[in-house]
């Protein structure tokens, strides 16, 4: 896949046609020969689980029609986000995407992890980060809504959804498409359509996709390049329509997904040969990585991903009367994701992750709308929702490199004269009993302990090049909604709004964490040098003993190195129930038909998290951390407009945003958990133009200013993790008729500023031994300043065929920036980096029937 998530064309110059049509209010089908804009006034957007023009909606909103995603080649959330204003998409693998709406982000893949960002296929919440990242074709609309959506959407919407319609069969007609592209890095795409009636009731279409690009950060080592894509998905969806009043459509999704490791590259170890020590590479966020699994883990799997995500959906509308309409929603939908990792970033097999996640649910959803053609709009609903996850998270580690890089010495401390401390040694002599006994007396002397020589060979001597151990935590929740929302029109120009939900959930958290081939020798002298006499000695020179690894936990205790085992190595978990209230109040005035007022209040709310955690001492139980349910207080007012002719549309928005008990997720060692981080605030203002003087010429700009931050606690003053205070986008597209056909050129800029990757940001203060961190950061450099993206896309469409051909250009100036940074490498000061995408380009032809 050569990713669109710098070129405007994608959703920009959509929307740039449909914005004016919007105003218009027409629903038909677009006329056979009709302008662009007129095919375009079609569109409607069902944000407030209703039909309504998209300047009839009473918060900051934007959608994307299907014909203008495949029109212009937009193919996943990434290359919406850059366009959108208050979205921001961070997708370093299809398993760890990071969703961002107005500066909240979402991307945990803690099995009890609550979503403030809803994503919604077809009425359904596919909201878990792990399998919520699903390829963008064969679409009928996208819609982003902004703001607390709780009322409106339920769980995860705390601060925002996207909601993603799938086309659906048409009964009328029998029509299809074929795709074919390529491009550099050897990217390739085939992509289908076919459309087809089933008698005069009923019609199935099927889509499919097939995508692959080799990676863009080389493998020194060899084998497949890192941040390759491989995906393949279909959709499958059969329409009935027995009368004019009742439709149901049964839809089924399958993606998979496997691409070529993540490229977790350091910028602080230079890339080298792991049994020669020679160096292979430089220190650039370009430059390859030097990266491998250690060795048998997991089986001898390699590094990548294999992720798959299915799902069964059947929707009925049923139009009861004149006035009440009942939709019913029933779905199941499951996805099963494993990718290993090499988190430190080297050659050396210091340490090796994985994140093994599992997903399913159900969920049953009825709503009653009643609608008479009033000035008052209403519905009640329920809904269930059930689900069951769990997420295994092994580690792999060869405990003599990591106590050199505990020491300061994974160049070999001296062994080998005049190496730079950015070169790793080769584990030959990592694994130097010598160099291993002076390293652990070194680190013993920074606790102010002596050590005696030959007490230090012995723990040497025991060190493992293989420790295993893992947690998993699991959770379940069964979930009951009641909800209700109404509009009514006071007066032609004045319209007033509210809604309400109320939420229960039973719920369950677990975990099981377990030492997998014995005590770490590394772990348990670690963690006595912090015990007081005799203790200490007592500790040390039992993990001296020739059989420490196998000793009995009744003799020496069974020590992890990042987490501590469960008691019997056995499964922990704990039950507990969450309630609340969710709601909003808007009011809306319209002067004309073409401009809307509006001011909205709304309650958000995030459930209560119980996080199942590995105990914090050997043979001590499992804890369970309470994070209070999160709220956000959203005051919001805007306007939406089409003037000179509805070729000019303008909208913005002004908000501010109060948080209490925000969640934030922190990495202790290799386990990540939810803690309350108090109080946050963040305000901010979103702008868009578009203006089309002429079938010819369009034009759009786009600004949004979010200033996110804590208010309380130990993040007091930082800013909210991958949230840009600036984000800018501006471009036009200039179209003409030629010889044979009609050709169009887009060129477009979007700009980011300063963005920090975590809510610590970065900041070492925040990153020492005291806090979890098994070395401390001392410099402050996991951010990205801000930067600039240029790209183009040219286009051909023959005359009097149905054949376009294009041509695109992505990161133009071949631009270096950083897509992520820290990661669980910097649990042991070994912060790891992901390049973003380079120059890209290729050739798209489109054909259909």
């Amino acid at each position: 896949m050569i990713s669109r998530a710098f070129l405007a064309a994608g959703s920009m110059l959509a929307l740039i046609s449909a914005s004016p049509a919007f105003a218009q209010g027409n629903t038909a089908p677009p006329k056979q020969g009709a302008s662009p804009n007129n095919q375009e006034a079609g569109i409607v957007v069902t944000a407030q689980l209703r039909e309504q023009r998209q300047i009839d909606v009473p918060f900051a909103l934007t959608a994307y029609t299907g014909r203008q995603l495949d029109q212009l080649g937009v193919q996943e959330f990434e290359d919406l986000a850059r366009y959108t204003p208050g979205l921001s998409i961070q997708n370093q693998s299809p398993n760890n995407a990071a969703v961002n709406i107005r500066g909240i982000t979402s991307d945990s893949g803690e099995a009890s992890f609550e979503s403030r960002i809803s994503i919604y296929q077809d009425g359904v919440s596919i909201s878990k980060p792990r399998g919520s990242y699903v390829e963008l074709f064969d679409i009928d609309r996208v819609e982003i809504s902004k703001g607390p959506q709780s009322t409106l959407y339920g769980r995860g919407a705390l601060i925002g959804a996207i909601n993603i319609v799938q086309a659906k069969p048409d009964l009328s007609d029998t029509f299809g498409m074929i795709r074919g592209a390529y491009g550099n890095y050897n990217y390739w795409l085939a992509e289908a359509m076919v459309n087809a009636p089933l008698g005069s009731n009923a019609g199935v279409r099927i889509a499919g996709r097939y995508k692959k690009r080799d990676g863009y950060v080389n493998n020194l080592l060899g084998g497949e390049d890192f941040q390759s894509v491989e995906t393949g998905a279909i959709r499958g969806s059969i329409r009935f329509k027995p009368s004019d009043r009742v439709t149901a459509d049964i839809i089924g999704n399958y993606q998979k997904d496997t691409p070529s490791g993540t490229a977790f590259k350091s910028l602080r170890f230079r890339p080298t040969d792991p049994n020669t020590g020679a160096v292979l590479g430089g220190l650039g966020i370009r430059d390859g990585a030097a990266l491998a699994p250690g060795a048998g883990f997991e089986g001898g799997k390699p590094l990548g991903l294999k992720r798959e995500v299915w799902g069964v959906s059947g929707l009925v509308k049923a139009e009861l009367n004149d006035a009440f309409t009942l939709n019913s929603i029933t779905a199941f939908r499951r996805f099963d994701a494993l990718e290993i990792l090499d988190i430190d970033g080297t050659s050396i097999p210091l340490i090796t992750g994985a994140d093994d996640s599992r997903d399913k649910q159900f969920s049953q959803e009825l709503r009653l709308t009643w609608s008479n053609g009033g000035p008052v709009t209403a519905f009640v609903g329920a809904n269930y929702f059930h689900e069951q996850g769990s997420q295994r998270t092994p580690v792999q580690f060869d405990e003599r490199a990591t106590l050199a890089q505990i020491a300061g010495a994974l160049n070999g401390g001296g062994l080998i004269p005049g190496r730079p401390a950015s070169d790793p040694a080769p584990m030959s002599v990592l694994g130097n009993p010598l160099l291993d006994t002076l390293l652990l007396q070194g680190v013993a002397g920074s606790f102010g302990y002596l050590l005696p020589t030959a007490t230090a060979a012995g723990i040497a001597a025991n060190l493992k090049p293989v420790h295993q151990e893992t947690q998993t935590n699991f959770s379940k929740t069964s979930a009951f909604d009641l909800f209700g929302d109404v509009s009514a029109k006071v007066s032609p120009q004045f319209e007033v709004g509210g809604g309400i939900r109320w939420t229960h959930d039973d719920k369950s958290s677990g975990v099981i964490a377990q030492i997998q081939n014995g005590r770490s020798i590394l772990g348990g002298f670690l963690g006595a040098l912090t015990q007081p006499e005799p203790i200490r000695t007592a500790l040390i020179t039992g993990l001296a003993n020739p059989l420490a690894p196998v000793l009995p936990t009744s003799v020496l205790p069974l020590f992890g190195l990042t987490f501590q085992a469960t008691p019997g190595n056995a499964r922990v978990d704990q039950d507990f129930s969450d309630n609340g209230f969710t709601w909003r109040g808007y009011a809306r005035y319209t002067p004309s038909p073409d401009t809307s007022l509006y001011a909205i209040y709304a309650r958000g709310r995030r459930p209560k998290v119980l996080t199942a955690a590995p105990p914090s001492a050997p043979g001590g139980p499992a804890r369970f951390l309470f994070s209070d349910a999160e709220t956000v207080d959203s005051y919001e007012a805007g306007f939406k407009t089409a003037l000179m002719n509805r070729t000019l549309y303008l909208d913005g928005a002004i908000y501010y945003y109060k948080y209490d008990n925000f969640q934030t997720t922190e990495q202790v060692g290799t386990v990540f958990i939810t803690s309350n981080a108090g109080k946050a605030d963040s305000y901010g203002l979103e702008a868009q133009m578009r203006y089309s003087p002429s079938q010819n010429l369009r034009f759009f700009a786009n600004y949004a200013f979010n200033h996110g931050r804590f208010r309380s606690g130990v993040y007091n003053g930082n800013r909210f993790r991958l949230s840009p205070d600036h984000t800018f986008s501006a471009g036009m597209t200039a179209s003409m008729d030629v010889p044979g056909g009609r050709v169009d050129f887009t060129p477009a800029v979007t700009y980011q500023s300063k963005v920090f990757f975590d809510n610590d940001n970065d900041r070492p203060d925040l990153q020492t031994v005291a806090r979890g961190k098994i070395v401390a950061d001392t410099v402050q450099d996991e951010f990205q300043d801000g930067f600039a993206l240029v790209s183009a896309r040219l286009g051909y469409n023959f005359h009097g065929t149905r054949f376009r051909i294009e041509g695109f250009v992505e990161n133009l100036f071949n631009k270096d920036y950083i897509k992520d940074a820290g990661n669980t490498g910097d649990s042991i000061g070994m912060a790891t980096f992901i390049p973003g995408e380079p120059r890209t380009y290729g050739v798209q032809l489109t054909a259909r029937f």
